[in-house]
C-alpha cells in the first residue's frame, strides 16, 4: 500500500513539473491595432525576436495584428481576464471613466515635454499603471505614437478658427474627451467603434476623423483621406500590457527579462517617433493627401478654448479633484 501510494506521489510530482514546464513554454499572443508591416508591427517584432533571444529561448510571443483578437476595447478586458496575454494599444475608457485623463486634448505642447511626462518615474506614468493594475493588467512599457490631427474626406473649413461652425461631421472614439474636443472647434462629433470608421467615411456617413494621427491616418484611412490638419489635438501613447495574474507568477528573472525588454521597446521607439511622424504626415501627401497649414498662433488659440471649455467637463466626468491632480503633475 505504501508502494503503491509513493508511485502515485512520485507521478503527481512528476506532472507537476511537466505542467509547470508547459506554463513556462507558454506562448504569449499579442494583440495590435494596425496592419503588417506598420511601425507598431515592426516594433513588436524586434520585442519579439529579443524576448526569445534574451530569455534562452523560454519566453516566446505569437504577435496579432489588424485588431485580429478583437476591438481594443475588448482587448482590454481581455487582458485583464487573461483571454489574451498582451496587447500594445491605446487605452479604452469604457470600464474606467478615468482613462481619459490620458486623452485630456491640448495637455502637452511638444516631443520633449511629453517624454518627460510620459517616461518611467513620471507621476502620469504611475496614474496610468495604477489605473490598468485595478483591471488586472500589469503595464510594461509606453510606446510614444505622435500628435494627432484631423483626416477629411471632403475641404476643410476655417481649420485654425475654433469659433467657426464648419458643418463636418467627424467620427470621434467613443470617449467624452474627444466628442467634446470636435463638438468645441466646430465639428459635429458622431462616436464610432474603431473598426467601423473606415466604411463610415468611405459611405458619407461622416466626413473625416478625429482621434488618430498621420500614423494611424495612412495606416487605415489613406484612401478615404484627401485633406490632412496637423492641429496637434492631443499626444497619444499606447501601452505595451500584459495580464497581472501571468506576470506576478513569472519567477523573478523572467519578471526582469519581461521588463528589461520592454523597456528598450519603448526607448527605441521615442528615438523615432517624432522623425515617423514627420514621414507619415510625407506619406499622406505622396498618397495624395494635401497638408492643410496650421500655424502656431492658430493651434494656441484652439487650445486655449478646449482648455476652457472641454478640461472641466471631462474633469468632472473623471472626478474633478482626481482629475486636477493628475493635470497638475505635467511638468512643463
Amino acid at each position: 500500500m505504501k508502494k503503491r501510494c509513493s508511485i502515485g506521489i512520485a507521478i503527481l510530482v512528476v506532472l507537476t513539473v511537466l505542467l509547470g514546464g508547459m506554463v513556462q513554454a507558454k506562448t504569449l499572443k499579442i494583440s495590435h491595432v494596425r496592419p503588417q508591416d506598420t511601425a507598431i508591427d515592426k516594433d513588436l517584432r524586434w520585442f519579439s525576436d529579443t524576448l526569445k533571444e534574451a530569455s534562452g529561448g523560454k519566453m516566446k510571443t505569437k504577435i496579432y495584428p489588424a485588431s485580429a483578437l478583437g476591438d481594443y476595447t475588448v482587448v482590454q478586458e481581455r487582458v485583464g481576464l487573461g483571454a489574451v496575454d498582451m496587447a500594445c494599444q491605446p487605452p479604452a475608457s469604457a470600464a474606467d471613466k478615468r482613462f481619459q485623463v490620458v486623452y485630456f486634448p491640448y495637455m502637452v505642447k511638444s516631443w520633449a515635454q511629453a517624454k518627460k511626462n510620459y517616461a518611467l518615474d513620471a507621476p502620469l506614468r504611475k496614474v496610468v499603471a495604477d489605473l490598468y493594475a485595478e483591471q488586472g493588467i500589469h503595464l510594461l512599457a509606453a510606446w510614444p505614437v505622435y500628435f494627432g490631427g484631423i483626416a477629411l474626406n471632403t475641404e476643410p473649413v476655417a481649420p485654425g478658427d475654433p469659433e467657426k461652425s464648419k458643418g463636418i461631421k467627424l467620427r470621434v472614439p467613443p470617449m467624452k474627451t474627444f466628442q467634446m474636443l470636435a463638438d468645441n472647434t466646430g465639428y459635429l462629433g458622431t462616436p464610432i467603434p474603431f473598426s467601423d470608421a473606415f466604411t463610415a467615411v468611405q459611405t458619407g456617413v461622416v466626413d473625416g476623423v478625429i482621434g488618430s494621427g498621420a500614423e494611424g491616418y495612412y495606416a487605415s484611412f489613406r484612401d478615404v483621406t484627401k485633406y490632412y490638419i496637423p492641429s496637434n489635438t492631443h499626444f497619444e501613447v499606447w501601452y505595451l500590457i500584459i495580464n497581472k495574474e501571468y506576470f506576478d507568477d513569472l519567477k523573478a528573472d523572467q519578471q526582469k527579462v519581461l521588463t528589461d525588454v520592454a523597456l528598450q521597446f519603448e526607448e527605441r521607439r521615442w528615438q523615432t517617433a517624432e522623425a515617423d511622424q514627420a514621414a507619415n504626415e510625407q506619406r499622406l501627401a505622396e498618397y495624395g493627401a494635401e497638408i492643410v497649414s496650421v500655424s502656431d498662433a492658430e493651434i494656441a488659440e484652439i487650445a486655449n478654448k478646449i482648455h476652457k471649455t472641454v478640461w472641466p467637463a471631462v474633469l468632472e466626468d473623471v472626478g474633478e479633484e482626481w482629475g486636477q491632480g493628475v493635470l497638475d503633475s505635467i511638468a512643463e
